[in-house]
């Protein structure tokens, strides 16, 4: 019997074979995954915000990241979420194009990670994950035009293989991500900012 910890790409594999249904509730998402629901829940919010999407998605996202985040933040080991988005629904169809259109990177990821640095995997080193991608779903509600929301999404993701695949060193990666990403949306503001002065 195969006792090692499945990868990311298996865990998310195994996510859209189990809900066959046509429309999918978030509330049955983090039943399925229970422990492993931070790392993974990371990635199926935090892709869409890379990926081009219905108008709309990345608030939806960055609400529930940011809940997510929140719980991290505080230590809970199980994620609880509000009856009004538990009970929300996205289509099965929107699941699978998340799921296949990432697996190619992911699993070029997984090629590199591996359970490491272990300092930084521990519930400390969770809690300023969590407090960091509170911050990172407040920057996706933020109406910032062109790629605004693809460095926070990229940071989330970044965040979400390195607790998945328990990695230390993508978690490092995902603060330098999110450090980045802070600049670029930065200074697309300040210059959108400039932008409206300068007309008005």
């Amino acid at each position: 019997m195969d006792h090692r910890t499945p990868r990311t790409s298996e865990l998310l594999a195994a996510v859209l074979a189990a809900h066959t249904e046509e429309k999918v509730a978030i509330g049955d998402l983090v039943n399925a995954l229970r422990n492993r629901a931070f790392g993974i829940l990371f990635l199926i919010f935090g892709i869409p915000n890379c990926i081009p999407m219905p108008p709309g998605i990345p608030v939806v996202c960055g609400i529930i990241l940011g809940l997510i985040g929140l719980q991290m933040l505080i230590g809970r080991q199980e994620l609880w979420l509000p009856e009004s988005i538990a009970k929300r629904t996205f289509s099965r169809s929107m699941l699978e194009s998340i799921v296949n259109r990432s697996r190619p990177y992911i699993q070029r990821f997984e090629k590199l990670s591996g359970p490491r640095l272990e300092q930084f995997t521990g519930p400390l080193a969770r809690r300023v994950v969590g407090a960091t991608v509170v911050l990172l779903g407040f920057i996706l509600l933020l109406p910032i035009p062109f790629l605004g929301n693809l460095p926070p999404g990229i940071a989330v993701c970044i965040f979400g293989l390195g607790l998945v695949e328990r990695d230390g060193l993508i978690i490092l990666a995902g603060f330098g991500a999110t450090v980045l990403g802070l600049l670029v949306t930065g200074l697309m503001t300040y210059a959108i900012w400039q932008g409206a002065v300068a007309i008005f």
